[in-house]
C-alpha cells in the first residue's frame, strides 16, 4: 500500500452485515380490506351450501291447518328431508310434504296409506290394504264415511290426513305422483315441548 492513499471502502457483506431490505409497509386500510373479502366470500360460500342443502336435501317447513292432527299441529315446525324419497321410495305411514295436485304452488303434509299396486279401502273406520286389516299404530281421528276400494298405480302414492273428518286428501283430489312429493318429514323441532322424530 502507498502511503498517503486511501484504501477503497469495504463492501457491507464483507463486513458480515447484511444487505439493507426494504420490506413493504402495509397499510391498516389494506388488512380491513383483506378481512372484509375474507368475511364476505365466507358468507357467500355459506350462504351457497345452506341454498344447495335446502334445495337438494333438508327443507324446513310449517304446517298450517288441522287436517294432521292429532300428529302434527298448526305451526309445528318440521325438518323434511328431500333426498330419501328420490333414493329409497316411500313406505306405509310415512309422514311427506307434497305439492297439492289442484296447485302445486301450495304445500301440504299427509300421511303415506297406498303405496303403487295397493288396493286400499276404508271400512267402518278400518284401514284395508290388498284385503287385509292393517292395524294403523299413529294417533289419528277416524272418518266414519267409507272410502271405496281403489288401486293405486305405479309411481303414485295414497296420502291421508290423520285428521280424517276434515282432511282434504286421497279421497277429494286422487293419487299422489311420485314426482310431486317434495320429501320426507323427519322431525319436528318446534314447538320445543313438542320435539319428536319421525320413523
Amino acid at each position: 500500500m502507498v502511503v498517503g492513499e486511501v484504501p477503497p471502502p469495504l463492501e457491507p457483506c464483507a463486513l458480515g452485515v447484511a444487505p439493507a431490505v426494504s420490506l413493504p409497509v402495509r397499510s391498516a386500510k389494506g388488512a380491513v380490506d383483506r378481512l372484509w373479502w375474507r368475511i364476505t366470500r365466507d358468507l357467500l360460500r355459506g350462504m351457497a351450501i345452506l341454498i344447495a342443502l335446502h334445495v337438494f336435501v333438508l327443507q324446513i317447513s310449517v304446517v298450517r291447518g288441522h287436517s294432521m292432527q292429532p300428529s302434527l299441529s298448526d305451526g309445528d315446525r318440521l325438518v323434511v328431508d328431500r333426498l330419501s324419497p328420490r333414493l329409497a321410495g316411500l313406505s306405509r305411514f310415512d309422514v311427506v310434504v307434497l305439492r297439492y295436485p289442484r296447485d302445486p304452488s301450495v304445500d301440504f303434509v299427509k300421511r303415506v296409506v297406498g303405496l303403487p299396486g295397493d288396493h286400499v279401502r276404508i271400512e267402518r273406520s278400518g284401514l284395508y290394504v290388498n284385503g287385509r286389516f292393517i292395524d294403523q299404530v299413529f294417533l289419528h281421528i277416524d272418518d266414519p264415511v267409507d272410502m271405496a276400494e281403489c288401486v293405486v298405480p305405479e309411481g303414485q302414492y295414497l296420502v291421508l290426513g290423520d285428521n280424517r273428518p276434515i282432511s282434504c286428501d286421497s279421497r277429494e283430489f286422487g293419487m299422489v305422483p311420485a314426482e310431486l312429493v317434495k320429501g320426507l318429514v323427519r322431525a319436528r323441532f318446534w314447538p320445543l315441548d313438542r320435539l319428536a322424530l319421525f320413523d
